[in-house]
């Protein structure tokens, strides 16, 4: 069966209503979602980058093992060369012994210059180790604060904000395709969500521009849609809003 204006009318102020109902229950969860998504967000970036230093910082110890390993080596390396000087038969056994003596030692130089170099690498990124570790401490408090208001507000109004959107729901099913997709788009682009709006001393309640007398009359009358010239929304005369029961 075809509803009439009125009933269309009726309909559309409902769901308005259901739907500010809902707003305002967000409306007290203010930032906190976003607030939470984005400690969580630099919880997981300083995890990353913490543990991008360690296996820096590993990798660098395990660099400095290594040359103390080589350093150890060519030590032993030139005490037997140093051994084996004592007994050369000749000028060409003693140059090759010499030769590789020098070669051991600027080893050892190039061994110990690197070493220090993986020191001050060290000592630059535990710093910058150390506060990053402190920012995830910090950011881990500020979460688990940020999370527990949230969930408390969630609890108290997650149940009443279930019901209002299953209400919803119910209530768009009795609007006919068109219409409900203009009330949508009139919803997305106010900021207060309000697409359905009352006159209000001859105004519009949604932009506060005056509406002409006449304008106001077919309002009233409920012979067919009116939207606001100015801000588009739809508007219903105030007595319409006395006869829809209040969800």
């Amino acid at each position: 069966m075809e509803q009439t204006v009125e009933q269309k009318l009726k309909a559309l102020y409902e769901l308005q209503n259901l739907h500010t109902k809902i707003d305002k229950i967000r409306q007290i969860r203010g930032e906190l979602p976003m607030e939470v998504a984005d400690l969580e967000d630099d919880v997981a970036g300083l995890e990353t980058r913490i543990e991008k230093f360690k296996a820096e910082l590993d990798d660098t110890e395990d660099a400095i093992v290594t040359r103390k390993n080589m350093i150890k080596e060519a030590q032993n390396l030139i005490k037997k060369y140093e051994t084996q000087l004592k007994d050369v038969k000749n000028n060409r056994e003693y140059d090759a012994l010499t030769k590789e003596v020098e070669i051991q030692t600027l080893e050892i130089q190039v061994c110990e210059k690197k070493i220090r170099e993986f020191g001050f690498d060290i000592a630059s990124k535990t710093e910058v180790y150390e506060k990053a570790a402190a920012d995830l401490e910090s950011r881990r408090k500020d979460l688990d604060i940020k999370q527990g208001e949230l969930q408390t507000i969630t609890s108290e109004t997650e149940k009443e904000e279930q019901g209002l959107n299953k209400k919803a729901e119910k209530a768009e099913t009795l609007i006919e395709e068109r219409l409900l997709t203009a009330y949508n788009r009139l919803r997305k682009n106010a900021n207060n969500g309000l697409a359905v709006v009352t006159i209000d001393r001859d105004s519009c309640s949604g932009c506060f521009n005056q509406i002409p007398p006449q304008r106001q009359l077919d309002i009233r009358q409920r012979k067919k849609i009116i939207v606001c010239e100015h801000c588009g929304r739809i508007l219903v005369d105030e007595a319409l809003t006395q006869e829809v029961v209040p969800a």
